[in-house]
């Protein structure tokens, strides 16, 4: 951004199809955290004041006046945030799927789809938070009554905010913590003019958060590689056999964990069941069922994998001796005697 600001609000709904995960999930942050972030801890950042309910001091009325200024165009910048799925208003006879606040001449609930209408042409960039937001996520899945959707679907996926900038896609389910508050603190970079355009794959995600798969980044990849694998939890090897989608899913939480470094589901032993991928969750039902294609590879790969392990096995042996050299039978070779035989 050319012109530097000194405020930037951001302006998060979580009142789209959703549990609120993804907001308790960003508590979590440490990289940047929340508290850093708004208390000005980070250089270079402009000041930084962030409207969720779930954060908020207000309450009321109080509350809903930020939305209303940013409707009026009285925060410029801001960052729209959505969380949740987002409904379709016109697959109903009467009522809402989901709302915020009430219209003050008709005191009848906002559908949070006119929210997105009457914020998103003035916003600084629109930020989908978590999977549902993004790609319509549980609520999207087949035969659902509500026609729910993520935001690019709602807005188009060409749409670009009036600074340019696309739809910006964060997903998870929930979202890891980091690679959103790290996201926004892109944002806030290009925002104050020390950023340039944010990197983004064809999904909208931000490519060094989402470039690799959670193969690339597990500790259990080795063992895949040796044709070694789990069949049952709780032992450290490969989970694919136990459904886990790891090798096709562009996410970094094996790398990054969940908080402080901790955690992350192949971390703990739990199998990758593809949260970040606009095909979750249809793609990937059953949970627990070894993938699709995995039979075959599994299959290949423990052909060669366990030749693989004896010559590696023949070799660590070998590996875990001395040099001949330094020694003639029980005798060291070097010329060093120890003390203790002199």
């Amino acid at each position: 951004m050319a012109t530097k600001v000194e405020d930037v609000h951001v302006i998060w709904i979580v009142e789209g199809l959703g549990c609120e995960g993804d907001t308790i999930s960003v508590t979590a942050a440490t990289q940047p955290s929340i508290e850093d972030v708004v208390l000005g801890a980070i250089p270079g950042l402009p000041r930084v004041h962030i409207h969720n309910k779930c954060i908020a001091f207000e309450w009321g009325k109080d509350f809903m006046d930020w939305w209303y200024k940013a409707e009026r165009g009285e925060l410029d910048p801001f960052v729209l945030v959505f969380e949740g799925s987002v409904p379709n208003e016109k697959v109903k006879a009467e009522g809402y799927w989901a709302a915020l606040g009430a219209d003050p001449a008709t005191n009848q609930p906002i559908p949070v789809t006119d929210w997105i209408d009457r914020l998103a042409p003035k916003a600084l960039a629109v930020v989908a938070c978590g999977t549902c937001a993004t790609y319509g996520g549980i609520h999207a899945m087949q035969g659902n009554p509500t026609g729910a959707m993520g935001v690019a679907d709602y807005l188009g996926w060409n749409w670009k905010s009036k600074a340019g900038i696309p739809i910006i896609n964060v997903p998870g389910c929930p979202v890891q913590p980091d690679n959103f508050m790290e996201t926004i603190l892109y944002l806030l970079y290009m925002a104050a003019g020390m950023a340039p355009m944010i990197p983004l794959d064809k999904e909208g995600r931000p490519t060094w958060l989402f470039g690799k798969t959670v193969h690339e980044g597990c500790d259990r990849a080795g063992y895949y590689e040796q044709g070694d694998f789990a069949t049952e939890y709780g032992s450290p090897k490969c989970l694919v056999k136990l459904g886990c989608w790891g090798p096709v899913v562009n996410c970094n939480v094996p790398k990054r964990g969940w908080m402080n470094g901790i955690g992350g589901c192949p971390n703990v032993g739990g199998i990758c069941i593809g949260c970040t991928m606009p095909g979750f969750p249809d793609k990937f039902m059953p949970f627990m069922d070894e993938p699709t294609g995995a039979k075959i590879s599994t299959n290949l790969i423990s052909t060669y994998g366990s030749v693989i392990r004896r010559l590696r096995s023949i070799t660590n042996t070998t590996d875990n001796k001395e040099p001949s050299w330094r020694h003639k039978g029980k005798e060291l070779t070097t010329g060093y005697q120890p003390t203790w035989r002199r």
